[in-house]
């Protein structure tokens, strides 16, 4: 019987022999950025990628136009059991005019690469414990609109045991904790009059916005100092002798715990209410997307991800407690056991900018890349082989699910919300 140690020598051998493919695979998504929701050619480069091995049963346009689903493996086991659905993930989204300066098309080929390379390592078991499918799901507009929350609410992970993914960033870590986010759109309805002949006619909505802008720079004191919102008004009137009839802001409420943002958010809701009463103003306030809620930690999933990378040559930093970010792969930990680690691309440059964009297409990247890919699949050859390890992962899933479940008291904080 195969061990674990030649499984990962398998996934090994299988992802250096297909490098020049991946990288293609990589170039091609990084040479004509697509943004989310419309990654039409990068959905089709995808889906043309698995479709070459019949081994594949692939599935595009799966619930959303630019999703896709490839799977290998049984569907059930001998008993008639699911077979265990270890899941890899691919985003292919690019940012509005500099590209792939989030390195997504790095992610789309980690996914791919573990993939193939857990493929292998499971081809040469001779006498499997248990069965296990692999599922390669690509999740369009992360950066926009949260496209794995609408595959979430389509059931599309619903047969998934494990999910893994990779996001290129600044150095190499096997969790960071990016945080919950919301956006909330706030209009003022006011009524028009002419600014110098006639003011008392009107309704200022400006002055309701600015009002509203300022309560919430006042509220930011009186925040616990991991909590934030920031925004802009993105429609302040038509002209100077023009009253404001209509006004518009945007706000991002982020929390480091989903289970706080309801807190944050009656606050904010306070600050736009209060502008409307002090200027007459009628005031809208409308959640237009997905809340992207923080990852979830699994530490048994983490340690063995340390493990089998630094058996590759990845030197793991010491895990920053202050990233920020958001991403809606925290709502996916929420439902299965999973990990988002982070790896260097060889620049020193940061997401989201045109220097990170040049550097996610560049060749020197693909060693950290591949590397990240193979420790992933390494790790998913251990849960699969240790049923031990399993039952660790989904306890740790539990726990750190149970630790959600109940939000700060109004009392807890500076200011308690109306």
């Amino acid at each position: 019987m195969e061990t674990p140690q030649q499984m990962k020598a398998a996934v090994q051998r299988c992802i250096a022999a297909h490098k020049d493919e991946l990288h293609a695979l990589s170039r091609d998504i990084w040479s004509r950025p697509e943004l989310g929701g419309s990654e039409t050619r990068a959905h089709d480069t995808l889906v043309g990628f698995f479709s070459r091995d019949e081994a594949w049963t692939v599935q595009a346009h799966y619930v959303l136009p630019t999703a896709f689903r490839a799977s290998w493996g049984p569907e059930g086991g001998g008993d008639g059991g699911p077979a265990l659905n270890v899941g890899f993930l691919c985003e292919y989204d690019a940012l509005p005019g500099i590209g792939h300066a989030c390195g997504h098309n790095l992610i789309a080929e980690v996914g791919a690469a573990a993939a193939l390379g857990l493929k292998a390592a499971l081809e040469m078991r001779t006498e499997p414990r248990f069965p296990v499918k692999i599922t390669v799901l690509g999740t369009p507009a992360e950066e926009v609109i949260g496209g794995k929350i609408d595959l979430i609410l389509a059931g599309a992970f619903a047969d998934f045991d494990l999910v893994f993914m990779a996001h290129p960033a600044q150095h190499d870590a096997s969790f960071l904790p990016c945080i919950t986010v919301d956006e909330v759109l706030v209009k003022y309805h006011g009524k028009a009059a002419h600014a110098s002949a006639y003011p008392w006619e009107g309704v200022n909505a400006l002055d309701a916005a600015v009002l509203a802008y300022n309560n919430l720079s006042a509220l930011r004191q009186q925040l616990r100092p991991e909590w934030r919102l920031h925004g802009i008004i993105k429609h302040g009137g038509e002209q100077p002798n023009i009253i404001p009839a209509y006004t518009q802001l945007e706000f991002y409420l982020r929390t480091p715990q989903v289970k706080d943002l309801c807190v944050l958010k009656a606050k904010a809701e306070a600050c736009f209410r209060a502008a409307a009463v002090a200027t007459g103003c009628r005031v809208e306030i409308i959640y237009p997307g997905h809340c992207y809620y923080n990852i979830l930690p699994n530490a048994t999933l983490a340690k063995l991800y340390e493990n089998n990378g630094k058996a590759l040559g990845i030197q793991f930093q010491e895990q920053s407690a202050n990233f920020s970010g958001s991403t809606d792969f925290g709502n996916v930990s929420f439902i299965v056991p999973g990990i988002h680690p982070f790896f260097y691309i060889s620049t020193e440059a940061f997401n989201h900018t045109e220097e990170y964009a040049e550097a996610a297409g560049a060749e020197k990247a693909q060693l950290f890349t591949l590397r990240t890919a193979t420790a992933l699949a390494m790790t998913a050859v251990d849960v699969v082989c240790c049923p031990d390890l399993l039952r660790q992962v989904r306890e740790d899933f539990r726990l750190a699910k149970l630790k959600q479940e109940k939000p700060l008291k109004d009392g807890d904080t500076a200011l308690t919300a109306p």
